[in-house]
């Protein structure tokens, strides 16, 4: 695949986002019903063909050692029946989400009887680059679509095959429900500098969604002449507070650590607070030894579970994406919340409490994506929240934050309806 099909690559990201383009302004003449008719078609396509994308698949994974993916990474990449059932129940859950072009935000009338709405309207041209999650091609493609929105697709080359098969059936689908045949393009080419074509392009691009290690984001950070809705790790806590129940702090960090290690929302930190050191901590210590985690901890945190490694500054930044997790214990609330903010990527914290009190303080000073009190960290997910698919979980403050649904990838305009009136 890295070879083009093409005899110049510029020639053809420029045309590939032309139409792109082209299709944004038809979008805006197709009905909420043809978007859902093409997700439920879309879904059904793939339960039909799911040996052939096994198939491809395969194909994939057969060369993930040869692009020195590691196992976690290996794991994001496979589909087995179950997760294309799931990509086809993703599709089926955003066609029954309210569509939100058109929606009416807010509105009212001024005193000279001008009637001022602000409407909800698609961004346009979404250029979204992954990785080795084909599932992400689907998902990507049904949020775009769905909130009147063309995408251009760039996967990575570990998922080439399987993305393409996926592509072929979600373009199958389009052209039997009247949607633009360019609504949803899969960039035909591996080739990196692909990438650095498309994000030269705002005259054509609206907004930019690289989802993928930190490295990926960073460079499209850097070179991309259109907004980017991002997030570079997830440097995720869990807070086992003085009142935590022993039992609830186990299931929590065990889940947010082990349950999937190598996705943005996963436990990579602990804190402790020093009253729950006799109660909560041994447990969870065990717990996490058991599961094959390996802690690296602050002093005071060695010094009570004799398996922990010393812990520098750097473990706790880390997005480990793996059997290792950072651990400090503190004397406060306070000094939690400091020690969280200070570390953390802005995406998921957790706190584990009986106090209401402390849930309350913890939820209003931590600052990060989202917070969860008394659950894990794994539920930052845009299905899990109720939003359907996601396309991503963005860490910055403007213009989405969190899980970027369906609303998130809308703007609005202003609509004034008058009956001649001029200023004066």
């Amino acid at each position: 695949m890295d070879s083009l099909p093409f005899e110049n690559l510029e020639n053809y990201c420029l045309d590939v986002a032309r139409r792109a383009k082209t299709a944004a302004a038809e979008l805006t003449s197709v009905t909420g019903k043809q978007k859902n008719d093409w997700l439920r078609l879309s879904a059904a396509f793939l339960r039909q063909h799911v040996s052939e994308i096994l198939s491809e698949n395969a194909r994939d994974i057969a060369a993930a050692p040869d692009y020195g993916l590691t196992d976690a990474q290996i794991d994001r990449l496979r589909l087995t029946p179950a997760r294309v059932e799931a990509i086809a129940v993703a599709l089926e859950e955003v066609a029954v989400l309210p569509d939100p072009v058109g929606e009416t935000i807010s509105g009212g009338v001024r005193p000279n009887g001008l009637e001022v709405m602000k409407i909800r309207v698609p961004l346009g041209v979404v250029f979204f680059i992954y990785e080795s999650r084909p599932n992400v091609t689907a998902d990507a493609a049904a949020l775009c679509v769905k909130s009147g929105n063309a995408v251009i697709l760039r996967g990575g080359k570990e998922a080439i095959f399987s993305s393409l098969a996926i592509a072929e059936l979600l373009s199958e689908a389009a052209t039997k429900t009247g949607i633009p045949a360019d609504a949803v393009q899969l960039v035909q080419t591996t080739d990196r500098a692909a990438v650095g074509e498309f994000l030269k392009m705002p005259q054509f691009i609206d907004v930019c969604i690289p989802r993928g290690g930190e490295s990926l984001i960073r460079r499209v950070a850097a070179e991309a002449k259109m907004p980017v809705i991002k997030h570079f790790d997830g440097n995720c806590h869990v807070y086992v507070d003085a009142s935590a129940d022993a039992a609830s702090a186990v299931k929590i960090v065990v889940n947010a650590k082990c349950q999937r290690m190598g996705v943005c929302n996963a436990a990579e930190s602990l804190v402790f607070h020093r009253d729950a050191l006799a109660s909560a901590f041994p447990a969870v210590m065990a717990a996490l030894a058991e599961q094959g985690v390996e802690v690296f901890g602050d002093p005071e945190t060695c010094s009570h579970f004799s398996s922990a490694k010393p812990a520098t500054e750097k473990d706790f930044h880390a997005e480990y994406l793996g059997p290792k997790i950072s651990c400090k214990i503190v004397a406060s609330l306070d000094e939690a919340i400091r020690h969280i903010n200070a570390f953390s990527s802005g995406h998921t914290e957790a706190i584990v409490t009986r106090c209401l009190a402390a849930a309350r303080e913890f939820a209003m000073r931590v600052d990060s994506s989202a917070v969860m009190i008394n659950a894990s960290t794994r539920f930052n997910d845009g299905g899990e929240l109720g939003l359907g698919a996601e396309i991503g979980i963005s860490t910055d403050k403007f213009h989405a934050r969190g899980p970027c649904g369906l609303q998130e990838l809308t703007s609005y305009k202003y609509v004034v309806y008058g009956s001649g009136q001029i200023r004066e």
